[in-house]
């Protein structure tokens, strides 16, 4: 597995709403494909994004079109390998359980 990680810029925030749509959809359209596993943006407000993909390759293909990289709302980004050891989400209904 390789993860995206992109830095927000200082005036990123301001630009996302406009190309949003468009991010979105290459993130659809790289998921449909099967090689985007998971991807969601980091702290609130957001000063940070990540994707996890099943190649670099697909990794690489999708930042260089990312409109967001392209329009400068990302700062600066970089992929890395990850070694995944749990990748299954747990169920939904386990999520908010408490341990007695």
């Amino acid at each position: 597995m390789f993860v995206s990680l992109y830095d927000v810029a200082p005036d990123g925030m301001a630009k996302i709403p406009a190309i949003y749509p468009a991010h979105r959809e290459r993130l659809n359209e790289f998921h449909r494909r099967g090689v985007l596993v998971a991807a969601g943006p980091l702290g609130k407000p957001p000063v940070a994004a990540l994707g996890i993909f099943t190649t670099r390759e697909a990794a690489e293909e999708f930042v260089a079109g990312d409109p967001f990289v392209m329009s400068g709302a990302v700062a600066s980004w970089r992929i890395v390998e990850w070694d995944a050891v749990f990748l299954d989400a747990p169920p939904a209904t386990l999520v908010n359980e408490t341990v007695a």
